[in-house]
């Protein structure tokens, strides 16, 4: 018998009332009716500086990575800001690298005020790449938030269909043999320069 696969969710949001947050919680309560272990690393809950590639280990780092590398599926999560995903995603991101991501499935989910909650989600799946992830195909957009959450939940049943999706392929995917390595990857020394 082989272990269920485990989902790891990255919520991209420091806001008490995160849209991101009950989104990806929504994904992974998903991923655990299908039968996976969940946890989520919500960057609001850790020591997190700018990333300096002097000091890898800074705050609450290690302990970020190391839940990262136990999952065989990561979900990144973010809110749209400016056409991209937010700084804290990306601190967390640049903490992480090949150990982190390599031969491992991504789901990527964004949320955004506005109309258009798409370029994050390119952006995002640019770095995936760049790792050598496994990005899901499906992905997940949350437009014109403030009319499809109520009382901390999310309401708006095409949403919440998308966003299911999204956990179930989180499962559906997670043991992908991986492809061969990208040519982002082959080429990206990341911060050892």
């Amino acid at each position: 018998m082989t272990d269920p696969p485990h989902v790891v969710a990255l919520c991209g949001s420091l806001r008490e009332a995160s849209y991101t947050r009950i989104a990806l919680e929504h994904a992974l309560a998903e991923a655990e009716r299908l039968g996976a272990t969940t946890d989520l690393v919500d960057l609001r809950a850790l020591d997190l500086p700018i990333f300096d590639a002097d000091d890898r280990e800074a705050g609450d780092a290690l302990a970020m990575k190391e839940r990262i590398r136990r999952a065989d599926t990561v979900l990144l999560g973010t809110p749209s800001y400016h056409g991209s995903y937010s700084s804290v995603l990306k601190a967390a991101l640049d903490y992480c690298g090949f150990d982190e991501f390599e031969h491992t499935t991504v789901g990527l989910l964004s949320v955004a005020g506005g109309a258009f909650p798409i370029t994050p989600l390119d952006h995002l799946r640019s770095v995936a790449r760049a790792l050598n992830a496994w990005v899901i195909p499906h992905h997940a957009a949350v437009p014109k938030a403030r009319t499809k959450f109520e009382n901390g939940e999310l309401v708006d049943e095409a949403s919440c269909e998308r966003v299911a999706t999204l956990g179930r392929r989180a499962v559906e995917y997670a043991t992908i043999e991986p492809d061969p390595p990208s040519i982002e990857s082959t080429e990206n020394p990341g911060a050892d320069d």
